[in-house]
């Protein structure tokens, strides 16, 4: 509009000065007739500039100018990820309260399989293992026992192996009866399954199958030497033991050792009340918002129990939510933004892609040299996704995590400069 009354201005200033020059007479009729021309002329040249600016926004070329200009290397430390539009099913939104738990099946509680003395301790609450990493030495005469009763089995099974071969050579050359054969064959069978029963205890109480191979050439008290190892790689959350401590196998009562936990998945418990339980679908979108409203985390319901809490009157609708960067916590509360039922495919993103830029829903593209916001036109927003009505296609790339960092650069950018890069 700013453009169109400087340029009927200039117009008609130009006409004005053209009437007085040239040597002619100014009359009244030849002055309207020059106003008239050079209005018209105004006009038309407004009415260039608006079909100008109704092609430039109907052409879908609606990237704005600003650009952040990022390198690969750095969007990806940003992280920036990219996805593609797609459609998909928004349905209505139920927002239910949830508790984040650990999963448990990767967690793993240690207590110590034979009797003995914690003799070193190699790792403390906190500490990051990997799976097998030693966590303590025990010191255990019950160890040593086991593996003496080992050995000792394992060597009258070569004595009753011998005695078997020899034998069956002399009842083959009919020197000996078929009862002392019977007799040398039944000690045999007793002496394998007394060296088996010695290997079984000795594998429940840690040994490996290889390990046994050491046993017989191991050094002076090697043998008393229990080995405490994780069995997942995760982060050590509880540690009970100190050095010196006296512990023993089998004690239902005493705590685990140590508890390691591989928070790398979690579970998201949501409280379903009873009213909205049939409401609830397998495989429905859910959003974990912090109380801010901040999405925080995106999956689907896994399953919900079919038990309800006789106290709380609730069940639960349990998502099972990657985590691999640790921000949910066990024990931390959220709220789950559920979708309930089902809706015609739209064009649907995550709620966070949408950034306001400039006051208007946007959406950030790659273009060269970095990526750019494009206005879009939003419709429902439910289970952490937001339909995308006009403004961008199925297929089209698009920023899907990261949106709010390029948003804060491209503030900063143009309140530093003055405009965007």
């Amino acid at each position: 509009m700013k453009q169109s009354l400087t340029l009927t201005t200039a117009i008609l200033t130009f006409a004005f000065l053209l009437t007085g020059c040239g040597g002619e007479t100014n009359t009244p009729a030849k002055i309207n007739s020059q106003i008239s021309d050079a209005s018209h002329e105004a006009h038309e040249a407004d009415k260039d500039i608006e079909n100008a600016s109704h092609e430039e926004n109907v052409d879908g070329s609606n990237i704005r100018g600003d650009i952040v200009k990022l390198s690969s290397r750095a969007a990806q430390e940003a992280g920036i990820k990219l996805s593609e539009a797609e459609r998909g099913e928004i349905g209505q939104s139920l927002s239910l309260p949830a508790e984040i738990r650990f999963d448990a099946d990767r967690v793993a509680k240690l207590s110590p399989k034979v009797s003995g003395i914690i003799s070193r301790l190699y790792a403390s609450e906190g500490d990051q293992v990997e799976k097998g990493a030693t966590l303590a030495l025990i010191r255990s005469r019950e160890l040593a026992g086991l593996m003496a009763s080992w050995q000792k089995a394992e060597t009258q099974l070569s004595l009753t192996e011998q005695a078997y071969a020899r034998e069956e050579s002399l009842f083959a050359k009919k020197i000996t009866s078929e009862a002392d054969l019977q007799t040398a064959r039944a000690n045999l069978q007793a002496s394998k399954a007394a060296r088996d029963a010695a290997e079984n205890e000795l594998h429940a109480a840690g040994v490996s199958h290889s390990a046994l191979k050491n046993i017989a050439g191991a050094a002076d008290g090697d043998n008393a030497n229990a080995y405490l190892t994780a069995p997942i790689a995760g982060t050590i959350v509880r540690r009970t033991v100190t050095l010196g401590e006296t512990v023993s196998a089998g004690d239902a009562g005493a705590d685990p050792l140590f508890t390691v936990v591989d928070d790398s998945v979690v579970w998201a418990d949501i409280a379903v009340y009873k009213q909205d339980i049939s409401r609830i679908r397998l495989g429905a979108p859910v959003a974990l918002k912090t109380d801010a409203g901040d999405t925080i985390a995106q999956s689907t319901v896994a399953f919900v129990l079919p038990v309800i809490d006789e106290t709380s009157r609730t069940a639960t609708a349990r998502v099972i939510v990657e985590n691999p960067q640790g921000t949910l916590r066990p024990g931390q509360f959220v709220t789950a933004d559920l979708s309930v039922g089902a809706s015609e495919a739209v064009i649907r993103i995550p709620d966070a892609a949408v950034q306001l830029v400039e006051g208007k829903p946007s959406v950030f593209l790659p273009v060269e040299g970095g990526y750019a916001p494009r206005a879009v036109m939003t419709g429902t927003k439910s289970g952490g996704y937001i339909e995308i009505r006009s403004g961008l296609s199925v297929g089209e790339a698009f920023v899907s995590e990261g949106a709010f960092t390029l948003k804060a650069q491209l503030e900063k950018d143009a309140f530093g400069d003055g405009h965007g890069h």
